[in-house]
Formats: structure tokens, sequence, C-alpha cells
């Protein structure tokens, strides 16, 4: 006869743990920091939590996770408000544990109960926490693993076009620049996301704070970092040359100051960003109403011009460009032929 002394404690129902983690949560707050030991404790006690919240929400590698107990925790997470206390606590926890907040945020946003998308309800009815892991960028702590809880968030339309609109937008022209790499590369990826993800939105966007926009921008590329040149001039020709924006580009390619940007960099001193602001440059030459001002320019720095033309991209592109090159040269030629252009 065998006895059993130890009785298998019983797993939480999806209800049990959201309130577990809720409390976890906030023993944090009523533990000083005085209280080592507690404090320790309290930390291991959330850590533990997340770990049990995730396998219900991913499966442990054996066993796959229950349909019905992942919608019924993600619902019952939004109703107990723990998603404000996932995004205000990141700071205090560790990092894995923040790496497993961040793996079952991507999986409770995607969730639909129902015909709802609870957690993307919620955060439309609490917006703020959408600028708090903006400004999360400011902490290199928790930068990037705000950061991908932010890209998740942007791939709903809502969400995305909030930020958009949001003053914590501007804060994206700062954080691209910061000097932690790493920081830096995740913001730029979020900043990327933002400009390409929802069309319609940025274009909306791009209409209502264009002055604002560009002046910006400009800062980007003209910067004297390379990557941030490199990336933002790859990313101006994402949005600026996708159908939604023709408006936007027809607006860009007219303005001088532009022109201007695009020549300076057709100089660089890297070849890859010279070869990305042609594929900029080239759009202003063929241009078939281009402004007088325009015009002007192009005619009086033609010879300049030609001959950066002429040595863009010898020995390594393919026909296409160099067929597109020659067809911009010639456009450049016929311009400052133009005998209209100084009356």
């Amino acid at each position: 006869m065998s006895f059993s002394f130890f009785k298998a404690s019983r797993p939480k129902t999806p209800s049990e743990l959201a309130k577990t983690v809720k409390d976890s949560f906030n023993a944090l707050d009523s533990i000083t920091v005085a209280e080592v030991k507690a404090l320790e404790k309290a930390m291991e006690e959330v850590e533990k939590n997340i770990v049990a919240m995730k396998v219900m929400l991913a499966g442990d590698g054996e066993v796959e996770p229950n349909p019905d107990q992942v919608a019924q925790l993600t619902l019952e997470v939004c109703n107990e408000d723990v998603i404000a206390l996932f995004i205000h606590k990141l700071l205090i926890l560790g990092w894995e544990a923040r790496k497993n907040l961040a793996h079952c945020w991507s999986i409770m946003l995607k969730q639909k109960v129902d015909s709802t998308y609870c957690c993307v309800q919620y955060m439309e009815n609490h917006l703020e926490l959408l600028d708090f892991l903006v400004v999360c960028y400011d902490n290199k702590e928790i930068a990037t693993h705000c950061g991908g809880m932010l890209r998740e968030c942007i791939k709903l339309p809502s969400l995305a076009k909030y930020i958009l609109e949001s003053p914590s937008f501007g804060l994206f022209f700062k954080f691209v620049e910061l000097p932690n790499f790493d920081v830096a590369s995740d913001a730029f990826s979020t900043f990327k996301d933002l400009l390409t993800k929802h069309e319609s939105a940025v274009s909306q966007y791009l209409t209502n704070n264009y002055s604002e926009f560009f002046e910006q921008y400009e800062k980007l590329l003209t910067s004297p970092n390379y990557v941030t040149r490199r990336q933002s001039l790859k990313l101006l020709s994402e949005f600026l040359l996708e159908p939604p924006n023709s408006l936007i580009m027809k607006r860009y390619i007219a303005e001088v100051s532009h022109l201007k940007v695009m020549m300076n960099l057709l100089k660089d001193s890297s070849k890859n960003i010279q070869i990305s602001a042609f594929h900029i440059f080239k759009v202003f030459v063929a241009n078939p109403n281009k402004p007088r001002e325009i015009k002007l320019i192009l005619a009086k720095n033609h010879e300049g011009l030609l001959a950066l033309l002429n040595n863009l991209g010898k020995g390594g592109e393919d026909d296409q460009f160099e067929e597109e090159k020659e067809l911009i040269m010639k456009e450049i030629e016929k311009v400052s032929r133009l005998a209209n252009l100084e009356s």
C-alpha cells in the first residue's frame, strides 16, 4: 500500500492566475527597499507568476496551450487592470521576466475573445500607456522590451494612428540618434513601422503635419551619423514613393530645400548613400511639372551634377540603374539648355 503525504497543488484557473499576478505586482508597492529579503521574495513571486502565465498562453514545449484558457486569461487580465501593471512595473523586473512578459503581451494582444480583441480595446481606453511605452526609450534598461511591446501595438491601425498623432511621436527624432546603438536601432525599427504599416493613417498624418515632419526629418538626412543618414534615406524612399502618398511626394519634389539635401547626399562619402539619394533625386528631375525654381537649381548646377552622376555606381550597378541614370542625365542637359530660365 502506498501513501501520499503531499497533495499536488491544483493548477490555477485563468481567473485565479490573473488575480494572483495582479496581487503579486501590487505587493511590490507595499514593500520598501529596506526590507530586502521581503522584496526579493515578492519579486520571485512576480517572476514565478509571469512564467505560469507564459505557460498558460504558449504551452511548455510538451503540452499545447488550451485555447479556452488563453482566451479566458486574456479577458481576466483586461478586467483586472493587469495590463497597466505590466507596463508600469517593467523597470523593476529582471531581464528574463521582462522578456517573458513581452512574449505574453504579443500573444494576448492578438487574442480574440468572442468578437472582441479585448487587449486592443483596453489600450484604446488607456492610450496614455502607449505614450508611456514611447517615453521608455529614454531608459536603456527597458527600452528594447518596451519597443517590442510598442511594435506589437503598432500592428493595430487604431493604436498606430494614436501614436502618429500624439506629441510623443516627435520624440522618435531624438530617440533614433541616441548614443546607445541597440536602443537607437530599436527606436528606428519602431519609427519605420509607424511610417510604413498603415498607409492611409500615414498619408493623413503627413498631410496634416507636412512642414513640421519634414523639418525634423531633414535633420536625420543631414545627420553626422552615417547609420542615421543611411536608414532615414532608405525609409524616406519607402514611405514617400507609396501610392497613397502621391500628393505628399508631389509636394516634396516641388521644394528646392529638399532637392538641395538630395544633391548634397549624392556627394556623400558612402556609395550606398549616394545610390539611395539618386533614387529620390531622380524623381525631382523626372517630374514633368518641375517648378521653375527646381529647373533653375538643376541648370545652375548641371555640370557638377552630370560629373557626379557619370561616376555614380560605376562597375557595381545593374542595367536598369544605368538606363535610369542616362535618362536623368539627358533631362538635366535638356533643362540646362532652356533659354527662358533666367528671364
